[in-house]
């Protein structure tokens, strides 16, 4: 795995703690820490494989504030939003404007479910999950 080879070092794994630290608990805007957040990830040593992947940007602060943060799956992502008319702004490359336009289109679906009362982010990822994934058709 990428992510265990970019953290066995000690500045990597204390590259990640305070990165993610920062992510979750800074006193800046979402947008500043998210790109800080990004970066961190970005130069964290690795060998052959990429790190800065979107499964890895938004997984931990979706395990770790789930009321706050969603997790993406790319493909998944894309064609659930698709299905459900909602125009996700995508790049590949993590950056700020895809992920507030993931966080839009969970505030669209929190919205537009509010009788089911959706909890936190694990709810709406799970929705997106289920209309985006082949698994369920």
């Amino acid at each position: 795995m990428a992510l265990r080879d970019a953290v066995k070092s000690s500045a990597g794994a204390r590259a990640f703690s305070d990165g993610l630290y920062d992510f979750l608990h800074g006193a800046e805007s979402s947008e500043a820490k998210f790109h800080r957040w990004c970066d961190t990830i970005a130069a964290l040593p690795r060998k052959q494989t990429r790190v800065l992947t979107w499964p890895l940007v938004t997984i931990f602060g979706f395990i770790a504030q789930p009321e706050t943060h969603i997790f993406i799956k790319p493909n998944v992502t894309r064609i659930a939003a698709r299905k459900y008319g909602f125009e996700f702004q995508y790049q590949s490359k993590p950056n700020w404007d895809t992920y507030a336009s993931l966080l839009e289109f969970a505030a669209t679906i929190r919205r537009d479910l509010r009788d089911l009362r959706p909890r936190d982010m694990i709810d709406l990822q799970s929705f997106i999950w289920v209309h985006g994934s082949d698994e369920y058709m």
